[in-house]
């Protein structure tokens, strides 16, 4: 019935989203939901070329970056993943994800994204660590991170500065930027009180 299988998942999922009444979220996941699963690149694959083509403008296509557990995302991609896509994507973040290796819990800050980020994004999902209380900390530090891009966002000159907060700087919070290290103490420092304070409810 369709001449490629981008154009018949495009033309299905237009139709569900219409006959939802179009709401205001609604997400496609495509094939190809990362740099490495196209061939030969993402602006060249023509896959993600129907998709962007035919997918109605009102629909989020979720992205993971690089790889499908991305230890960094930057802006370049970003910006060539929006042109193909004809649209900002929404980023499924796998970087706390451990259901592919449930001996693994990760629970270090959230870090490896450029700063200036946000102004890329159409949205950000972050997939947990398996374990509920591992989370703490990934949820803690995405948290700090999505303010510090907030200040980036309010002040346009700190905005996409690769140059003063480096990727997994470990360096203290300058002007507004993100600082893993920073973010991990203050994590770490909420999550001890939340513990002393369960250890002193009834029943504990």
């Amino acid at each position: 019935v369709f001449p490629s299988l981008a154009q018949a998942q495009a033309s299905v999922a237009n139709e569900v989203y219409q006959e939802l009444g179009q709401p205001s979220v609604f997400l496609f996941c495509p094939t190809e939901y990362c740099s490495s699963l196209c061939s030969p690149s993402p602006s060249q694959s023509s896959y993600l070329q129907t998709i962007g083509q035919e997918l109605l403008p009102g629909i989020g296509v979720i992205w993971t970056g690089p790889k499908v557990v991305s230890q960094e995302l930057s802006a370049v991609l970003l910006e060539e993943v929006e042109a193909v896509l004809r649209r900002r994507p929404v980023i499924w973040d796998n970087l706390y994800a451990n259901d592919y290796d449930c001996r693994r819990v990760f629970l270090g800050p959230y870090m490896g994204r450029a700063p200036g980020l946000m102004s890329r994004l159409h949205g950000l999902l972050l997939n947990p660590n398996c374990e509920l209380q591992a989370n703490f900390i990934p949820i803690h530090t995405l948290g700090t991170w999505f303010r510090s891009e907030l200040g980036s966002c309010a002040h346009p000159d700190h905005a996409g500065m690769e140059a003063v907060a480096a990727l997994g700087d470990s360096q203290g919070a300058q002007d507004g930027s993100y600082s893993p290290q920073e973010a991990l103490e203050l994590a770490l420092r909420d999550w001890v009180a939340e513990i002393n304070q369960q250890a002193l409810e009834p029943g504990r």
